[in-house]
């Protein structure tokens, strides 16, 4: 395959080869069921605890209170049906959710609170939503879509006072690449996170439940993970989701910094280059020298709506032009509808209808920049011709 300008780390980053390498012993040399009493189980079994080990450390929890899913959707459903189960109570979401939350809340009858037109959640919203009957209320820490970081501290503050018996659940897949989640995401009882968003392998994730809170597993027969997820584990997964949240935590200061640089080069040259640019997620600069203020966002989000255009057209000519890019959540791409989290946030359909998500990753390069400025402003020029 020729060489390309990767842009879609939001939907799936490369592999590390160190955890390439750590998994390559699980798949042809300790391939043993973790739960047997055999030598090589009881090998496979302690590589399985020392990878929790590391995660625990990572998220700020206890070893025990690592749950391993198979993905951070399943990690996300499971925090809510498995809290909602048998209370009685009502849950409650953002309007920007990733659908793994957004979905069972609603089939759950639960409600949704708003965001601003920055992305940024509605605390007056949240709290009148809030009363003694919610037993879960699920905020993302980082939104999949326009990177915007929410203070889990004040949604947690506004809950004790409307809601204090109730348990606070964050989907923290998209942060923990670029945030310190152990520090940000302490108020929370319940912390979802993924592997293939921070350089581990696609089909496992994971699930802080912390001690005490009482969650209804969604998968039964196995008994595993003391009892909250049944199934057969996943070694060489766990191993390398182990390993891969060790380098990211490691190397997170100086990523943070460079692809911060990188994006803020390439959303600042796109809106140089073309007119009728709307980047999402960001408010207007308090000082000189910046056109935004993205403060607010992660360092690998940049997220545009061009006006006049159709996403889908434009993702066509760039991945022609050697640009990886998608329409909005990956889960979402190549939908007929506009993005969900651009409709909360009050876009009209014919903006939203233009939008393009460019997400960096600890992988991404000045080249993957500079190729993105030559191929997307002289797409963008020719679809607006074609619709003119």
């Amino acid at each position: 395959m020729a060489a390309v300008a990767y842009l879609d780390h939001a939907a799936s980053t490369p592999m590390h080869a160190e955890v390439v390498e750590a998994m390559r012993e699980f798949f042809d040399g300790c391939y043993a069921n973790p739960t047997g009493a055999h030598r090589m189980a009881r090998e496979a079994r302690r590589a399985g605890d020392d990878a929790r080990d590391i995660l625990a450390e990572a998220l700020g929890a206890r070893p025990g209170e690592i749950v391993f899913c198979g993905s951070g959707t399943e990690a996300d459903n499971l925090a809510v049906f498995g809290a909602a189960a048998g209370s009685g109570g009502t849950v409650v979401c953002s309007a920007i959710e990733h659908p793994a939350v957004l979905r069972p809340v609603e089939q759950l009858g639960g409600r949704v609170v708003g965001v601003d037109s920055a992305g940024m959640l509605d605390l007056d919203a949240l709290a009148a939503a809030l009363d003694g009957d919610v037993r879960l209320v699920s905020v993302m820490l980082a939104n999949n879509e326009n990177g915007v970081v929410w203070s889990l501290e004040e949604v947690a503050e506004v809950m004790a006072r409307r809601a204090p018996g109730a348990l606070l659940h964050t989907d923290a897949v998209q942060a923990f690449p670029w945030l310190d989640v152990a520090a940000r995401a302490a108020p929370a009882d319940l912390v979802s996170v993924s592997a293939h968003k921070f350089g581990g392998p696609k089909g496992v994730g994971a699930l802080v439940v912390r001690d005490g809170v009482a969650l209804q597993p969604q998968i039964v027969g196995g008994g595993q993970e003391a009892e909250r997820r049944g199934g057969t584990p996943n070694v060489a997964g766990i191993v390398g989701m182990g390993r891969a949240a060790q380098i990211t935590v490691a190397r997170r200061a100086e990523t943070v910094e460079r692809v911060g640089r990188l994006r803020d080069r390439l959303a600042d040259g796109l809106r140089a280059a073309l007119e009728g640019v709307t980047e999402s997620g960001v408010r207007p600069a308090s000082g000189a020298g910046m056109p935004v203020d993205r403060s607010a966002k992660v360092a690998g989000s940049c997220h545009l709506c061009f006006e006049g255009i159709e996403s889908e057209a434009l993702l066509f000519l760039a991945e022609r032009g050697g640009v990886y890019a998608s329409a909005a959540s990956s889960c979402a791409s190549g939908a007929e509808h506009p993005s969900h989290v651009l409709a909360a946030m009050g876009y009209p359909r014919s903006l939203a209808r233009g939008s393009l998500r460019l997400s960096l990753g600890a992988a991404s390069s000045e080249a993957d920049v500079e190729t993105a400025l030559a191929v997307l402003p002289p797409a963008v020029a020719q679809l607006r011709r074609a619709a003119a």
